[in-house]
Formats: structure tokens, C-alpha cells, sequence
């Protein structure tokens, strides 16, 4: 018999357990899916190492486990005495913005709902008055505070009226659509409701009436990044200061990089080169390197760098850690890795942890210059647009360059103008001239 235990899941504990995927007497593959696991930040999916056949099942529906629980007893084939094994299978789907470090940080372990505080936000009015008990996951939890909805407000359709997360996304359509259905809390910049910023109610609109309509859900990346970027937007005073770096001789380097790295499979790309350029960029500017902590700016002396990858059902931002300390040949694997993960729906909770500069790039798309939105809480993202080559006046005639776009967004509240322009103009020299980060 083989006892599979939860896998090493990080910092998180008493997880709840969301589905059950097998059954006592079911025969399992290797690499089945035995339960999916949810925490605030992912959720996970925990496969049997081996085949075999389901002899005890300890888990249901709504249990909490950590780290060594056994879940299932496992009749493995061609095993002949009892193990444990701890599965090496989690594969976890982003459960927030892409683009969100706050929780990259730390983590937190979720109070159960029986001994959740009151929200913040309750008037006193309704403070005397009993709360009805709610049961919804951490992540459901964590999407209803960041959209400003009180969860026991909200009527759960799920399994024992488990409230989920289309539960709380129609409740604020709702309370968007309607006048009379406005929560009971204060004016929020993170609200969804424009009445509550004093602003017209969102249009109610029958579209099928101009013509043929098609109505599709969107992703659970996409509904959990949307209050996260709306948050950001509001809260964080956003300036864009756009430049443009020569990387002609960057260009040639790179081809000519290809065509030496061509028999070992790397694939140097501008990305990897502007993320080397960055980490020197931070040293040299290191309030860009920083995060706005109460009146404290908070500088990191460690080089995260959090790049957006465009997957099937969203962005999401892998985090190459301690990009100062590679080489450019080992972030470029590293970037093809998380990459490759990201759009197979596997990235872990700590690939996506602890970023503290973000760099979107929309170079294999388009554009001239665009405005990315800061991932709270760095102060600064970086977008790349599509290069060109353009005329550019030598002194004596115009010539041919290759010319790349940068966009650097930042928190004016951490970084002024000039600073930021600095940042910018510096990084720009250093795409020009590679050889400048020797100095």
C-alpha cells in the first residue's frame, strides 16, 4: 500500500480541499489528478506518483490539509510492502493578477470563516447584527475584499450554499446594474461600483437587440486579475515616461549569439538582454528597486525580475530570481522554463513570488508606445514595444537604426520625474552600448 501525502505546497496551511477526483476502488494512472487543492493564491492539483487502485480516500469536499496529510491509500502495482510518497505533482493556475507582488511577498495563513473577523468596513449600524456564516474558499475571501464586497452578503450557489467565485462576480454585476442593491460600506477607490466613487451606474445595455451576440465567460486568470488592476490604476498615481534605445549593434550581437548557441538550443531574445540592462539599471537607481511600505519606502537589496507571459487564458508574470547573479545564457533557459510552464497552466506559487520590477513586453505584437499598469507594491513596470528601424540623424547624414520603444511607468508617489527620466535615459545607454555595464 502507498500512502500519498500533500507535497511540499510552500508556506500554506490547512488548505481547503475543493474537489475530489477519485473514488474508493478506482484505478488511478500516474500523474491522475487525485484532488485539487486551493489556497488564496493558486490552485493546486495533487496526481497519484503511480498507478494503481484506490483502497482508502481520507479527504472530502470542504477538508483542511497541510503539508504530510495523508489523502489516499494507494494499492500500487508491482509494490510489495507499504510507502509514503509525497507527490511531486502540483501543478497550480494563477488565482490572482498576474501582475500582483503583494502577495508575492509573504503569505498568510487564511483564518477559518467561523473565526474570521468582522469586516472593516461594516457600519455600526450592523455591527450588533448577527453575521450569517459563509462558506467560501480563501481565494473567493480574498477577491470579495479586494472588490469591496461583504462575503456574507452574498447568496452562495455552490455545494451547501458554498459561495463561489461567479457568486461574487454577479453580485457586483448586480449591484452595478441596479440602484437599490448598493452594499452597505464607505465611497472605495477598489470598488467595482461607480455610484460609490459618485459616478454614473455602469450602462445596462440589451446588445442582442443591435444584432447576433455571443456571450463567453471570462478566465479565472482574468476575473482575478481584473479587481487587481482595477486597485492598481485607482490607488497608484500612474506617469509614463517613454524613451527609445538604438540597439542596432544589440541586434547583431543577439543574431550572431543565435547562430553560436544554435547546436545547444538557447534562443537569446531582446527580453533577456533588457532584463540584464535593468538589474544594472536598479543598482545604479535603486529607489526603482523599492516598494511603498506606509510612510516608508522600503529598498530591496535582491533583483526579482518579473516578466509577462502570455498564456491561453491570460497573463501571468514568472519571477526570475536573483537575475543579478546569472548569466545571460542561464535567464534565457530560466525565461523559456517559466515560460513554457505558464502557458501549460503549472507555474508554482513561488515562481510567481517576490518580484520587485516587472517588465512587459509587447514586441513580437506591435505598438509604438503604450502605458503598462504598476504591479503594486514595486513602483515601476517596464513595457517594451515592437523596434523599428528608423532614420536617425549622425551629425553629417541620416542613417538606418534599429530603434526600440521603452515605456516606464512608476508611482509618483515614491518617484518623481526626474528620476524616473534618469532611470530611463541611463538604461537607454546601456542597450545602446552593451559594453557600458562593464564600467
Amino acid at each position: 500500500m502507498t500512502r500519498i501525502e500533500v507535497p511540499d505546497i510552500g508556506d500554506y496551511k490547512d488548505i481547503p480541499v475543493i474537489e475530489v477526483l477519485v473514488q474508493v476502488g478506482q484505478r488511478v494512472e500516474q500523474e491522475q489528478s487525485l484532488v485539487m487543492l486551493e489556497s488564496d493564491k493558486a490552485t493546486m492539483d495533487v496526481a497519484s506518483p503511480t498507478a494503481g487502485v484506490i483502497k482508502e480516500l481520507n479527504v472530502s469536499v470542504g477538508d483542511k490539509v497541510s503539508q504530510g496529510v495523508v489523502i489516499v491509500l494507494l494499492e500500487s502495482e508491482g509494490t510489495e510492502h507499504n510507502e509514503v510518497v509525497s507527490s511531486p505533482a502540483v501543478a497550480a493556475s494563477v488565482a490572482q493578477d498576474p501582475a500582483q507582488p503583494e502577495t508575492n511577498v509573504t503569505t498568510v495563513p487564511v483564518p477559518e470563516p467561523e473565526s474570521a473577523p468582522a469586516p472593516l468596513h461594516r457600519t455600526l449600524a450592523r455591527e450588533s447584527e448577527p453575521v450569517p456564516e459563509s462558506h467560501a474558499s480563501p481565494s473567493v475571501r480574498k477577491l470579495a475584499r479586494e472588490l469591496g464586497v461583504e462575503i456574507s452578503r452574498v447568496q452562495g450557489s455552490g455545494p451547501k450554499q458554498r459561495i463561489t467565485l461567479d457568486d461574487v462576480t454577479a453580485f457586483v454585476r448586480n449591484v452595478m446594474t441596479t440602484s437599490s442593491g448598493t452594499p452597505a460600506v464607505p465611497p472605495s477607490p477598489v470598488s467595482a461600483n461607480g455610484a460609490e466613487l459618485g459616478l454614473l451606474p455602469w450602462p445596462r445595455v440589451d446588445f442582442a437587440k443591435f444584432g447576433p451576440v455571443d456571450s463567453r465567460p471570462l478566465s479565472r486568470i482574468k476575473k482575478i486579475s481584473g479587481a487587481t488592476l482595477h486597485r492598481n490604476w485607482v490607488m497608484i498615481p500612474h506617469v509614463t515616461n517613454n524613451d527609445e534605445a538604438d540597439i542596432t549593434e544589440l541586434e547583431a550581437l543577439r543574431t550572431q549569439l543565435n547562430g553560436e548557441y544554435e547546436k545547444s538550443g538557447v534562443k537569446f531574445t531582446i527580453l533577456a538582454f533588457v532584463i540584464k540592462a535593468v538589474v544594472a539599471a536598479l543598482k545604479k537607481f535603486p529607489a526603482l528597486n523599492a516598494s511603498l511600505k506606509g510612510d516608508n519606502l522600503v529598498f530591496k537589496h535582491y533583483y526579482h525580475i518579473g516578466f509577462a507571459a502570455d498564456t491561453p487564458n491570460g497573463l501571468v508574470v514568472p519571477v526570475i530570481r536573483d537575475a543579478d547573479r546569472k548569466g545571460l545564457v542561464e535567464i534565457v533557459r530560466e525565461m523559456g522554463e517559466l515560460s513554457k510552464l505558464a502557458r501549460e497552466g503549472k507555474l508554482k506559487p513561488d515562481q510567481m513570488q517576490g518580484g520587485c520590477f516587472s517588465i512587459s513586453s509587447l514586441g513580437g505584437i506591435g505598438g509604438t508606445h503604450f502605458t503598462p499598469i504598476v504591479n503594486a507594491p514595486e513602483v515601476a513596470i517596464l513595457g517594451l514595444s515592437r523596434s523599428a528601424m528608423k532614420p536617425v540623424w549622425d551629425g553629417q547624414q541620416f542613417v538606418p537604426r534599429l530603434i526600440l520603444p521603452l515605456s516606464l511607468s512608476f508611482d509618483h508617489r515614491a518617484l518623481d520625474g526626474a528620476e524616473a527620466g534618469r532611470f530611463n535615459a541611463y538604461l537607454v545607454s546601456l542597450l545602446a552600448d552593451y559594453r557600458r555595464m562593464l564600467l
